[in-house]
Order: structure tokens, then sequence, then C-alpha cells
């Protein structure tokens, strides 16, 4: 999502008179498109800003801050940075720029022009819950901006922003807002241009994606429609590539969607499904309003109905209150479901968020212990997975070289990272035979066929 904002961000900067540059000791306007969601992510924002604002010493610079931001977040860095804004309001970024003060390209137009500027409220300036859950009010002018891709055969489409879940544990309510769903339309021809113009990997977008549609009452179209019409699309267009979406919500994981992926050949065999934990009693705390049954069940229907398909999953170790009793359940759902990749969190807490206000009662070495201790089973049960591939050819996509230069970087359907020995830069950005001969535990090597 972060990426696909930043292809919405630059034409839009560019639009201003600003040209880019790859050397950040060049540029006179400096951004940061944020992450909330850990507090890694803030501690390095802060680290670039007390940087960048050293520089203000001895030359003109203007510094802005946008993304998923949380309201406390957004309240410190506004002492920090020049401007803060909701992605949402990014359409007004050139007009706020344009009356800073000092001399910029689009400063000198609307001076020109004799422009007044209105400018709209910030993150920051949202006081109470039902402000900032609706802060993502303008983001359909935000989908309106035709993004500046960065790729030349892989694309992010987004669909839906924010969510209405307000899992304990999670800040996406207060910095993206209430759910929203984008014009059916629109992504349509979105993702028709990007088949036009022979893009091979195509990602939707959303917070909680699969529950695209559910909040516009009036309208019949919901996510299993949509992803027919683009597996429909593909068949059409006679092309060869894959459409990938993340992150579906268990909750609003329906049998429908399955079948609907088993049905059309370009709708990739991969899906990204955040168990979060393998414990009823956490999944509760977190209010993530299903069980383990539950999500067993889905597992079911996808091994049932899409065989081949790859798992990949979220989970948190060291939720408040987790015992070792029920992290224990999480590892046996790690052997049980055989998850081809999990992304693991060690818990961290994030203000405004429900569990927020709880104590962060599972010692950090803890947390780092099972975050370990977890990893080693992912390990195990993904080289297991790997090793099945042994053999067998698999059609895969080329996204680049490794460093060493001396293989090819590449992605299966499933998103199986596959190692290629081969330096011929021209197949970047291609699908090929690859025939399997080695594997590691979170990637295969393989031969052109």
């Amino acid at each position: 999502m972060n990426m696909s904002d930043s292809e919405r961000t630059r034409p839009v900067i560019e639009r201003m008179g600003y040209t880019w540059t790859d050397n950040e000791e060049e540029a006179s306007l400096l951004g940061i498109l944020a992450c909330s969601v850990r507090q890694k992510a803030i501690d390095k924002v802060y680290s670039r800003i007390h940087k960048w604002n050293k520089r203000k010493d001895r030359q003109n610079l203007i510094t802005f801050l946008t993304g998923c931001i949380l309201p406390a977040d957004s309240e410190r860095f506004l002492k920090l940075f020049d401007i803060v804004f909701p992605m949402s309001e990014l359409q007004e970024l050139p007009n706020i720029i344009s009356q800073y003060g000092i001399v910029t390209p689009v400063s000198l137009q609307a001076k020109s022009k004799n422009e007044t500027v209105y400018k709209k409220p910030r993150l920051s300036e949202l006081k109470n819950k039902s402000d900032v859950l609706e802060m993502n009010i303008h983001i359909q002018d935000f989908w309106h901006i035709h993004p500046e891709y960065t790729s030349s055969f892989e694309a992010f489409v987004p669909i839906q922003n924010g969510c209405d879940k307000f899992c304990s544990f999670c800040a996406v309510p207060y910095t993206r807002g209430r759910e929203v769903s984008r014009s059916s339309e629109e992504i349509l021809v979105e993702v028709q241009s990007l088949i036009d113009k022979n893009y091979k990997s195509i990602t939707l977008l959303g917070q909680n994606v699969n529950s695209y549609g559910l909040d516009k009452k009036s309208k019949k179209i919901r996510f299993p429609e949509l992803l027919r019409k683009i597996g429909e699309m593909g068949i059409k267009s006679g092309k060869e590539f894959w459409v990938y979406f993340t992150s579906p919500h268990p909750r609003d994981m329906t049998d429908e969607v399955i079948e609907v992926i088993a049905q059309y050949p370009n709708l990739a065999k991969q899906i990204h499904i955040p168990i979060q934990s393998g414990n009823d009693i956490v999944l509760k705390r977190m209010n993530r309003k299903y069980s383990v049954e539950d999500f067993r069940k889905i597992i079911k229907t996808i091994k049932t109905l899409i065989p081949q398909a790859t798992l990949f999953t979220d989970i948190i170790v060291g939720f408040t209150g987790e015992t070792d009793k029920q992290f224990e359940n999480t590892q046996k759902i790690m052997d049980e479901f055989k998850f081809n990749m999990a992304y693991i969190a060690q818990y961290s807490v994030r203000p405004g968020s429900m569990s927020s206000r709880w104590d962060d009662d599972v010692p950090q070495q803890v947390k780092k212990q099972r975050y370990h201790t977890l990893t080693e089973d992912l390990k195990r049960v993904s080289f297991a997975n790997n090793k099945q591939m042994l053999g067998k050819t698999f059609r895969v996509l080329v996204r680049g070289k490794e460093r060493n230069q001396k293989y090819l970087a590449g992605l299966t359907e499933g998103k199986i990272n596959v190692r290629i020995p081969s330096s011929d830069s021209s197949l970047i950005g291609e699908m090929m035979d690859v025939k399997i001969i080695s594997a590691t535990e979170f990637s295969v090597a393989g031969e052109l066929v």
C-alpha cells in the first residue's frame, strides 16, 4: 500500500514543476510516506527528519509527511515537519506548498496567477474518534490521480481503503479511517489498461480487501464479482498474467471467493490470509471475531478447490496476556496448515488501539524467544513445502538480478522465490519455464527449460 501511495504521490509533485532526484542532498522538497503500524518504522521517520532539519541552516528546504499516521504521532511530527497531511488530501499539496513562503516552482506559478488557496484540515487537527474515522472522506479524489508506476511489469491497484474491524491491536482505523470502496468501473479500467500494456503481475490492494463493496449498500458488486470480472478480462485478452490481492480478513473470506479463484487461470493461486494467533482466547482478545475452527474451514475449502495454492499468513507473538500454552497452540497451527510463508511480528503497543489500554505484560525477552521459536518452525515447514517442488517445472516471473549478478531472481505464481543461474537481463519482466533442481528454507533454485 505504501508503494502504491507513492506511485500517486510522485506525479502530483512533478506537476508542480519539481524534478525527481535520486540524490537526497540535491532535493529542495523531501517527503516521507510513513507507516504507524509498527514503532520501528516511526523511529526511522524521527531519524530522517532530524537529519533533514539540520540542512535548513544552509538551504531552503520543505519537508512533508503523509501516509499512515496515528493522531498521536502526527501531533509530534507537526513540530518537526513543515507539512503534515492525510494521504486522502494529496491533491491539496500544491496549494499548501504554493503559500508556504519559500520560493519554489509552484509558489512562483501561484503568485503569477494571483491564486488564493484553501488548506483543508491536517490529520493532527482531527480531535475526536468520529473525525478520525472520516479522515478518508476525500479518498476518491486520491484514486482519481493517475499513478506513475515504478515497474513496467508489476503494478498495484487500490480497490479499498480503511477498516471497520477494529482489531484491538491495530491502528489502521485511526490512520486510514473507515472502509471506503473504490468505483468498480475505475478499478476495471485501470486493470484493463495494465493488461493492454502487458503487465504480468497485478495486485489488488486494500486494508480489508475482501470486504470490498460492503460499504456500498446500493451497489450489488462485491469482491467475488470483482474478481470474476477481472478473470473474464483475462480470458478475453488471451494474455498471461497473474492477479493477486492483499490483505483479506478471514471473516470475509467466503467460499465464493475461493471458487472464483479456482475457476480463472489468471487469478493467482496464492492466498495471503492472516490468522494472527492459533489460540481462540487470544483471537477473542484481539477482537478478530473468528475461531481457529472457522479458519480451519477456510483452509480446508482452499485445499479442496485449489490444492496447488500456496498459503501465506500474518502472526503476532507476545500479544497482551499470551501464555506459553497459548503460544504453543500457534506453533501447532503452523504444522497443521503448513504455511508457505508467515510474516511474524512481535507485539508492540499502538497508541489509540484498544489494547494500548492494557498492560503490555509479556516481557520483551519472551517475545523475542517466541519470535525465534516460531521462525524456526516456519523454516522447517517452508523447507518441506519447497522440497516438494524438486524435479517439477513452474512458470516463473523474472523480476531482476541478484546482488552477485550471476543469478536472476523470480517468483512462481505462488510467490515462491526462485534463483536462476543466468545473467541475461533481457529476461527481466518475462515469464519463463523453470525446472526446480534445489531447495532451501525460503527459496528454490532452477534452470531455464
